[in-house]
């Protein structure tokens, strides 16, 4: 029996090059300013159209101030990135949703919460947290500018097939245990090339029990593990999730696409290529101590003692030490990772009562204007600036340091972002990875603490 990977792409099939890639249909392509200008140049070149533009959706997110979006952008690059995306989106006849456009946002937190992203369909962007996207039951996956340039011409990408990997997570997640720091310990066990060739199915108790907002984040963090992507099974929870948003289907088109989103699913005796089995019991909140996301551990644990001299050297860390007390400077809440509104339920859940500490500087980011919406509606706002905190508006921030939120060298910072390679948040900057209970403890207390301890 096919495996859901296997259903899907063989239902995308165009055509089959013999001892060569495979030309896969795609239903929707996502654009951001950064991948795509010399895609639309080399169109333009060419003198071609879009093939299907009812099907391809833009949005800046990697370059937008996260203050000030209404007044012209300071930055020169960044507002040239952001204008030659608006002109190119108007020229090729394409959706836009710029800056202040109530729409707007991280591309892969608007598509889903959009319902542009669906169950059954293959999404690509020219951005590797594509995979995100894979948490609606998708096949969805980052791809080069030239592949854009295919995509936009031609609705097809040449690709070659994946093995597929299933990793089931059993059992019940302890206290102050989030999907990030499930993704974390993934990382841990398997290390960041452990899915390499991969695309990953995510099943068992736990994700089964997770909220969308929770297989979003594990999702996302696919890229990390190595895999080309990875993907959960729709069921009651994504079409209670997807259900009246602005672009899924209405009426009679949802009962019907309900009933066919039903039978994606792997078969009882689906065969995977390889596949990984690990325990509730055995996750604690994750914190990394690294330059990759797989230098990861438990909060309470110590850092490993065969860790890479080079990493230990750039963080300042030594072999064997606790990270339990040690001072930070900055905390981000925020990015395709975790930035939507059960992510500012569970910091403002730490944070009401107490007060950001004199040490830190925190930038609270909403990953759409959605998102800030339902923010200032459910009243977390008003509990957050009480806290001391502030909520900016929407944008990739300080997950990148392609925009004004840039953390500086030397300074740690408690991110819920996914990636904590040297630079990656500022040139020199120290970034420690984790969820957002574990960055919201930090933020209040000053220091690297353990989440569990300021849980009600």
């Amino acid at each position: 029996m096919n495996t859901l990977f296997d259903k899907i792409w063989d239902a995308h099939v165009v055509n089959l090059i013999e001892d060569g890639p495979t030309q896969l249909y795609i239903d929707r392509l996502y654009c951001h300013e950064v991948t795509s200008p010399q895609a639309f140049d080399s169109m333009r070149k060419r003198g071609v159209k879009c093939l299907r533009p009812q099907n391809i959706f833009c949005m800046p997110d990697h370059n937008t101030p996260t203050v000030n979006q209404d007044k012209p952008i300071q930055d020169p690059v960044s507002k040239k990135q952001v204008d030659t995306l608006q002109a190119n989106a108007k020229e090729f006849g394409l959706s836009h949703f710029g800056m202040m456009d109530q729409r707007n946002g991280i591309i892969h937190v608007v598509g889903p919460e959009r319902g542009l992203s669906l169950p059954g369909m293959t999404i690509v962007c020219g951005d590797s947290h594509t995979s995100t996207h894979g948490a609606m039951g998708a096949v969805a996956f980052g791809i080069g500018t030239s592949e854009v340039e295919m995509v936009l011409s031609s609705q097809c990408i040449l690709q070659q097939k994946p093995l597929s990997m299933r990793v089931r997570v059993e059992g019940e997640l302890g206290k102050g245990v989030s999907a990030k720091d499930v993704a974390l310990y993934i990382m841990k066990e398997i290390t960041t090339s452990g899915a390499t060739g991969y695309f990953i199915e995510y099943a068992g108790q736990v994700i089964r029990s997770m909220s969308m907002e929770g297989r979003l984040t594990l999702c996302n963090l696919s890229i990390e593990m190595g895999a080309r992507g990875g993907f959960i099974a729709p069921d009651q929870t994504t079409f209670n999730y997807l259900k009246g948003r602005e672009f899924a289907p209405k009426g009679e088109a949802w009962d019907k696409a309900v009933e066919y989103w039903k039978t994606l699913r792997s078969g009882e005796d689906a065969v995977f290529d390889k596949e990984i089995v690990f325990d509730a019991a055995d996750i604690e909140p994750m914190i990394t101590y690294g330059t990759n996301p797989g230098m990861g551990m438990g909060i309470t644990e110590s850092i490993p003692k065969d860790t890479a001299e080079k990493s230990l050297k750039y963080m300042d860390f030594k072999a064997g030490e606790k990270l339990l007390g040690k001072k930070i400077d900055y905390v981000f809440l925020g990015a395709c990772t975790n930035g939507r509104i059960e992510d500012f339920r569970a910091f403002a859940s730490i944070a009401c009562g107490r007060h950001k500490a004199d040490n830190v500087i925190a930038w609270l980011v909403p990953g759409s204007w959605m998102v800030y919406n339902q923010i200032k509606e459910e009243g977390l706002d008003k509990v957050l600036e009480e806290a001391g905190f502030e909520i900016r508006q929407p944008g990739c921030s300080a997950c990148l340091a392609m925009n004004d939120d840039k953390i500086p060298a030397g300074k740690y910072a408690v991110s819920t972002s996914n990636r904590n390679f040297e630079g990656r948040q500022g040139p020199g900057s120290r970034t420690l990875l984790a969820s957002p209970l574990t960055a919201a403890a930090a933020a209040v207390s000053g220091v690297i603490t353990d989440p569990r301890t300021l849980m009600q």
